[in-house]
């Protein structure tokens, strides 16, 4: 039987409460105030956590957890120039590599808030085994990459299968997604294969959209006109079930299909900034056109971090800037980017704290600078803290890291750094 957890006295929603973890779920909420709030049997963990506020695990939407050892790799130049240059180094890159960057990755992630991630990577099965051995919860790409070779089409097809019927294996915490990496680098024939084996599986695809203005002017140079998202709607591929990463350069008439198709539609602030694709992320428009949309950090070779705290203020500031409007992005959109329309977009009970969710909770810190202020907790969070503000993080209900310690966390580094010699990436 699995031990549960009581946080006791801790701030959720402005208020005090005491929050029940039984096995992987919220089991009740109460009023911390309430004499009759709550029993536990002897066998219940009680912490004490006067000080600290609940928060729903953050939820990065698109990332490549393997290129977390990749930092700096490709600075000051431009997006194509630094896909070229990302292509060869990952020639150099093998299994052992991803196992290590991924492990590396999910620290990160953990020491900042985040308690699921939508990956998009190489060597599926060793991104599975370090997510699982960090205890975060993990959407996990088979990555579809054929660069219109029909050799390569055919090992990818047979290797996808194999894979997916390998990960009715996994736990509850990962979840198989198929990705197509791009419209640019997929042939038509693969990406309709990739289509009909996620829907027929019944499993989420991930793509990478309209990330670039040069993107959207081959493909209407190559495609009768049409935009990526008009040439992937006239496949049949968007749907509800589909996580479109980036999804900058729209027309008025992209943002009609993918409101109409209910795609998921992850912004990227940080690397769009970085890699200077663009930062006008229509987001008000998504949203009134029925999309749901989330936020990602992309991987570390382009935005050289995984912090989500930092990604959801720079995502509301920069609204905010190119519309010159303070009002564009209120605090509630960039909470629900990162937390419930993530879990939305995956189709699980996640981003939430209530009864019955899965839990997995931050526990965050609040007696410091960053919350002195009579602001309420969502403000001085989003806006004045930084990640080191989150003392534990609760995954599946379980800790994984308690008081800023992560378990093994200087094994991890030193084996990363190792790895990285061996290579000489």
């Amino acid at each position: 039987m699995e031990k549960s957890i009581l946080l006791k006295n801790i701030l959720l929603n402005e208020n005090v409460s005491d929050i029940l973890i039984c096995g992987n779920r919220i089991a009740g909420i109460w009023d911390s105030s309430d004499p009759h709030s709550i029993e536990v049997d002897g066998d219940t963990e009680v912490v004490e956590c006067k000080g600290k506020a609940a928060f729903p695990g953050l939820m990065n939407m698109h990332t490549h957890a393997g290129m977390a050892l990749m930092r700096g790799i490709g600075e000051d130049i431009a997006f194509h120039e630094w896909l070229d240059r990302i292509w060869q180094v990952e020639k150099n890159i093998d299994e052992e590599y991803v196992y290590h960057a991924t492990k590396v990755a999910c620290l990160e992630m953990i020491k900042t808030g985040t308690t699921t991630f939508n990956d998009q990577y190489w060597y599926m099965p060793m991104a599975y085994k370090a997510a699982s051995e960090m205890g975060v919860r993990a959407a996990l790409s088979y990555v579809i990459c054929d660069r219109n070779d029909p050799i390569e089409s055919e090992r990818q097809k047979q290797h996808c299968r194999k894979m997916y019927l390998e990960s009715r294996q996994w736990s509850d915490l990962a979840t198989f997604v198929i990705s197509v990496h791009a419209i640019y680098s997929v042939s038509e024939p693969m990406i309709l294969w990739a289509r009909d084996f996620a829907r027929s599986n019944g499993i989420r695809l991930h793509v990478h959209l309209s990330e670039t203005e040069k993107e959207v002017e081959d493909c209407r140079s190559e495609h009768k006109g049409m935009s990526p998202v008009e040439y992937l709607d006239s496949l049949g591929v968007l749907g509800p079930d589909v996580i479109a990463a980036h999804t900058l350069w729209l027309s008025d008439r992209d943002i009609e299909i993918l409101g109409k198709r209910g795609v998921t539609c992850v912004h990227n602030v940080n690397s769009n900034l970085k890699l200077a694709s663009g930062y006008k992320f229509l987001y008000n428009e998504l949203k009134a056109a029925g999309a749901n949309v989330c936020l990602g950090t992309d991987g570390c070779a382009s935005s050289n971090n995984l912090d989500m705290l930092e990604t959801m203020k720079t995502s509301a500031m920069i609204q905010k800037a190119w519309r010159n409007d303070p009002t564009a992005m209120h605090m509630e959109d960039v909470l629900a980017m990162a937390t419930e329309n993530a879990g939305k977009g995956l189709g699980l009970n996640i981003g939430k704290l209530e009864e019955g969710a899965l839990a997995d909770i931050l526990i965050i810190d609040t007696d410091n600078y960053s919350f002195l202020s009579p602001g309420s907790f969502l403000a001085n969070l989003l806006y004045s803290a930084h990640s080191d503000c989150v003392d534990s993080v609760i995954c599946q209900g379980r800790f994984v890291m308690r008081n800023r310690v992560v378990p093994g966390e200087k094994e991890i580094l030193k084996e990363a750094r190792n790895i990285l010699k061996k290579l000489e990436l």
